[in-house]
Formats: C-alpha cells, structure tokens, sequence
C-alpha cells in the first residue's frame, strides 16, 4: 500500500494548524484561534507549503486570500479534522451519563424545530454531558450526504432525497395551508380555486430541493404564482403575515409558526402526501455503541412527538 509510508511521516498536527490558516485567512488570527506563537504557526504554515508545493496563502494588498488549492483543501480539511476528533474520541465502554461527546445532526429549521428539541431535552435527562451541533444543511450537502456523514453523525430529511444510506424512520406528519390572521376570504378550508388564483411563498423551490406539497400542487394542475422564496420553514409566516399569500407547513410545526408570526392554518383540499421523517447515517457509524444510543435517542424523541401530534387541531 503505497500511501501509508507518507501517511506515517505526517505531522497530523498541521492538519489543525490547516484548518485554522483555511477559517481565518491570517496567520495572526489563526495563531490567536490556536494559542501558539506566530512564529510557531509560521513554521506550521511553510511546512504545508512545502508539503503541498502550494503557497496555501496568497498575499492580495494588504490582506491575505486562500489559492485554489486552498480553497478546494477547507472542504476536506473540515471533514478530515472531524472524522480525526471521532477516532480519538471513541471508547471501549462508553457510558452515556459520563459522556461529553458532541454530535453533529444536519438538518432543516423544521427538523430541529420539533424532534431536535425534544432530543436536546431528553438527552439532557439521560446524559447532561452530551453535546448536539445542529447544522442547517443545504443542496449541496444533501448532495453530498454519503461523504458528509462520513464526519457528521446524522441528517434529519425525510425520505425522498437519499438513497443507499442505512436510516431509521422518525415520525409522519402532514400538511396544512397558512394565510395571514386577518385573511378574512380564506375560511378553515380552502378551494382549489383559492390555491389557483393566490399568491404563495415556498419554503425551497428548485428541481432538487422542494416540498411535496407544492411539488403535488403543480401536479394537480395548479401553477402556483410565487412570489417569495425563503429556505426557512421557521421564517415562512413573516411573508405570509399581512398579505394575500398563502403557504404550507408541516403540522407539527404550524403552532410554531402560528406562535411566531400574525398567522392561522386551513386545510387543504386536496389530500397533500405525508411527511415520512427519518434520520440518515452513514454505514461506518453503524456499529458504534455511542452512535446507537444517540439513534435510539432520536427514536424516541419522535415516539414522543408523535404523540403530542394533533391530526384535528385546525379549528
């Protein structure tokens, strides 16, 4: 194996001190960020660009800027440096009431917003110690799940968008419209015409990244004149407050919603198709009895939420 003779010879502290050059872009700040010299970090810094043959950075006036290759080195830098912390980090027996282990959870507003929440509560009862680093994810990361987890411990994203990742399925939720609270032409119920001839505002709307809910809307026939377009499903009742728009949520986020902003919910009429929410992994985490308990703790929290759920709660 050709690659261990160089693996072994390398200094796997200069991988920090990388990490910190590629966040700060100063050589100063990243020396300040690590609590060494300058000097010290200097070394750091000419030893990488000998290793890489690259100048890592680039001096541009009287400010500094990443190269090419270093622009392209901070997407791996961060995942190689987070799946370092985890291997030095993993026990033989592990206990969770003990445990300072920090998890990191990709996911959408929504997602921690109902069962990250309730995870963060009940971890709390059952091992104060652990952490939780919630991550919005975007496109590009979804895209990208089967590497990104390979750092990361999980993606809360409802079925649908990955394939060929092992998962365990969280809870189901549906769909309801939102208008503004003062809306007084859209009643408990909405018409088909009502969705037809309003203006709306769409949590995501592109070819990879949707809602089914709208995805069926246009299915049904009905192309929905958009008038904003907000990847927060949190923020979405500020652009539908005080106007004629309508949007959609998921049920177990509408009081959320409803709480944040001047809102009410209706139903739709049309029968939208659930929400199966699940949580994703990758394989290498698969027999990892910290990784295990935090997927059992995930579980439960939706069991819980699930029960709280009020299908009839629309007035």
């Amino acid at each position: 194996m050709p690659d261990q003779p160089l693996l072994s010879r390398l200094d796997l502290n200069l991988l920090v001190s990388l990490d910190a050059l590629l966040t700060e872009r100063s050589v100063t700040r990243a020396a300040e960020r690590l609590h060494l010299s300058q000097p010290a970090l200097s070394a750091s810094l000419s030893r990488l660009r000998a290793h890489f043959d690259d100048p890592i950075l680039a001096r541009r006036g009287n400010a500094y800027e990443l190269t090419p290759l270093a622009m392209r080195l901070t997407e791996h830098t961060t995942t190689a440096l987070e799946a370092a912390r985890r291997v030095f980090e993993s026990q033989a027996a592990w206990n969770p009431e003990q445990s300072t282990r920090e998890f990191a959870i990709f996911g959408s507003d929504y997602g921690f917003a109902t069962v990250g929440r309730t995870v963060s509560r009940i971890a709390r009862e059952r091992a104060p110690g652990v952490r939780f680093r919630f991550m919005l994810h975007n496109q590009t990361i979804v895209e990208d799940a089967a590497t990104r987890l390979r750092a990361a411990d999980a993606m809360l994203i409802p079925h649908g968008f990955l394939t060929d990742l092992p998962y365990a399925d969280l809870w189901q939720d549906d769909w309801v419209g939102i208008a503004s609270a003062d809306d007084a032409r859209i009643g408990t119920q909405a018409t088909m015409k009502d969705l037809a001839e309003r203006p709306w505002v769409f949590t995501y709307q592109s070819r990879e990244a949707f809602t089914s809910a709208s995805r069926q809307l246009q299915q049904l026939g009905i192309e929905p004149r958009v008038e904003a377009v907000v990847e927060s499903f949190l923020a979405l009742g500020h652009f539908v407050e005080g106007t004629d728009r309508l949007g959609i949520v998921q049920s177990a986020l509408a009081p959320i919603v409803e709480r944040s902003a001047a809102v009410r919910t209706f139903a739709l009429p049309f029968d939208a198709t659930p929400v199966l929410n699940a949580m994703w992994w990758h394989p290498v985490h698969d027999r990892d009895p910290e990784h295990q308990w935090m997927r059992e703790l995930f579980v439960d929290a939706a069991a819980e939420l699930g029960a709280r759920a009020d299908p009839k709660r629309l007035p």
